[in-house]
């Protein structure tokens, strides 16, 4: 079948397809003092760093297992790119045809309670998804964007795999089916990207206690007296139980058992959590509030207050000096013991010789206390630089020859680093 146009939406890619590979990942410097985290029931589990990646925790973190209603997330980050891009409107009015209607989904489905002839926005339906976890909700939202649940499916798994989501995929946009499949890693990513790209979310839908619908203004006249309202509250009950949690969603069907991707912010410090095949809602609860409970008491992000690099010489180029930029962010995540007596050090490798790209490496911004090193951090050339003229190039060699005889300095040429730093 044919997807009406929407091939936009694959236009924008948010991070090169190789970071999952190589960001997410547990620091050395965490290594020692995370032995020591909590026992869960969930058969998986993964915790990160909302601000720098760094896995903190994780169990079956490979494991493959349906998302269940956690496919609603993809759901929602696919409309708000659309609307971030101007092609569609969180006011528009969505029509709700028969197979949105909520008596056509299938049985214990999670509704919002659509029927045929109501007016309902895209942004009730996005309420409709992220607190009350209709079905129905998720089908009038495919069909806005897709021909049929198993088209919008397919643009679901496309996204997944621009991310670099290797087993991450979608059959339908609800999660009823169990064909749906993703892995706490993988899902804990995508959560870390949807977060960095639409933190409006946090506020908007996925923190919003409860949810009614039908108001009188989206029944059709005969039922506007009497709407029969119905208010749902928001299945992720850690909003209530555990301060600072805003988001993100549960999920469940009886072939991926309980899960849910939980994020919560206390401070400068977000954590995204994802709890996968918990054997009940108390069991994900306690687990959730298990791991939210040891990382705040155990960890935090440190934002280190540095300047910008200063400009250092430049050789043989056209002009003087070589403006310097970090090459990935400098903020890393801490256990709390080692939060203080910070120090920072700046290295430039080598003479910086022109012609030179932008991103070209320099040298290091090198953190550390007085247990060792914690982050180096790349420092790369802010742009590209050419060569001097013919005799400027001449007496510099002659001035290098001079200065690395005195400093035994070696000569290097500077090697461009790789974009998978730049994009971090």
């Amino acid at each position: 079948m044919k997807i009406r146009a929407f091939a936009p939406l694959f236009v924008f890619i948010f991070f090169p397809v190789c970071l999952f590979a190589q960001y997410y990942s547990t620091p050395p410097l965490l290594e020692p003092y995370i032995k020591n985290a909590p026992q869960i029931v969930s058969r998986a589990a993964v915790l990160i760093d909302a601000a720098t990646g760094a896995l903190i925790y994780s169990k079956n973190a490979n494991e493959e297992i349906p998302p269940a209603s956690l496919a609603k997330l993809m759901t929602m980050f696919l409309v708000m790119n659309e609307i971030k891009e101007g092609r569609a409107c969180y006011d528009e009015l969505i029509p709700v045809t028969v197979e949105s209607w909520a008596q056509r989904q299938p049985r214990r489905s999670s509704l919002m309670f659509l029927e045929p002839g109501q007016r309902v926005t895209l942004r009730e339906l996005l309420l409709g998804l992220a607190v009350s976890s209709g079905n129905d909700a998720s089908v009038a939202v495919a069909l806005r964007f897709a021909r049929s649940m198993s088209d919008f499916g397919e643009l679901m798994t496309a996204e997944a795999k621009k991310m670099g989501l290797n087993v991450t995929r979608f059959v339908e946009a609800s999660g009823y089916s169990e064909q749906n499949n993703t892995t706490a890693q993988e899902f804990a990513y995508f959560c870390h990207q949807y977060i960095m790209k639409h933190p409006e979310s946090l506020r908007d839908f996925h923190s919003v206690p409860s949810f009614s619908y039908p108001l009188a203004e989206n029944e059709i006249e005969r039922y506007r007296e009497n709407p029969r309202t119905i208010e749902q509250f928001n299945r992720n009950f850690l909003l209530r139980r555990f301060s600072g949690v805003d988001g993100l969603k549960t999920g469940y069907i009886v072939e991926s058992g309980y899960n849910i991707a939980l994020t919560a912010q206390r401070d400068n410090s977000r954590f995204i959590l994802i709890l996968m095949g918990a054997p009940s809602e108390r069991v994900r609860e306690a687990d959730g509030l298990r791991i939210f409970t040891w990382v705040f008491n155990n960890f935090e992000t440190i934002y280190p207050p540095i300047a910008p690099p200063d400009n250092v010489p430049l050789w043989k180029g056209r002009e003087k000096t070589v403006q310097l930029k970090y090459a990935i962010p400098a903020e890393f995540t801490s256990p709390v013991s080692r939060s203080e007596g910070i120090e920072y050090k700046t290295i430039i490798e080598g003479f910086i010789k022109a012609p030179l790209e932008e991103n070209s490496h320099a040298g290091y911004l090198i953190i550390s206390d007085e247990y060792g090193e914690i982050k180096r951090v790349p420092l790369v050339t802010a742009k590209a630089y050419e060569k001097g003229s013919f005799l400027k190039r001449i007496w510099h060699s002659f001035l290098l020859l001079f200065k690395r005889t005195l400093e035994r300095t070696p000569e290097r040429t500077l090697e461009r680093t790789p974009e998978i730093l730049h994009n971090l």
